[in-house]
């Protein structure tokens, strides 16, 4: 009976500390899947014209079939949304980073839910990178 009993006890003590282990793990994994979100989600540019990549970022979701919400050259943030099938809003942000760079980090949403797929950041910021190439190499 006292090694049922001892038996019982250390259980009763090693499971809720194994437990806890497993929220730090998901914690971590959490952690890793936000810093690879980010990495999708932001691009730098070399230019520290602000104004001109929030045009330009206007430009492009444009181009790319959204109706600008709101604009706010203050903030540096543009919202918008396209509505072909489904309801995606897209929000960017436009900072200047450092002293010779521009970052600009977009976050879309599919109804409520963040959308953490690849694809869509890839097309803004494929259209974007060509965009700032052109409005760099324009003549003024």
């Amino acid at each position: 009976m006292n090694t049922a009993r001892a038996l019982t006890l250390i259980l009763a003590l090693v499971l809720p500390a194994s437990a806890c282990v497993n929220p730090n793990k998901q914690a971590l994994a959490t952690s890793e899947s936000q810093v690879q979100l980010r990495s999708i989600q932001s691009r730098a540019f070399d230019t520290t014209d602000r104004e001109k990549t929030l045009r330009t970022v206007i430009a492009t979701l444009q181009d790319l079939g959204f109706v600008i919400d709101k604009a706010d050259g203050a903030l540096g943030t543009v919202s918008a949304t396209k509505l072909s099938g489904y309801q995606m809003r897209m929000t960017v942000t436009v900072q200047l980073k450092g002293t010779t760079q521009t970052r600009v980090r977009a976050n879309a949403q599919l109804g409520l839910e963040a959308v953490e797929a690849p694809l869509p950041y890839q097309q803004f910021f494929q259209s974007l990178e060509k965009a700032m190439f052109l409005t760099a190499n324009m003549d003024d």
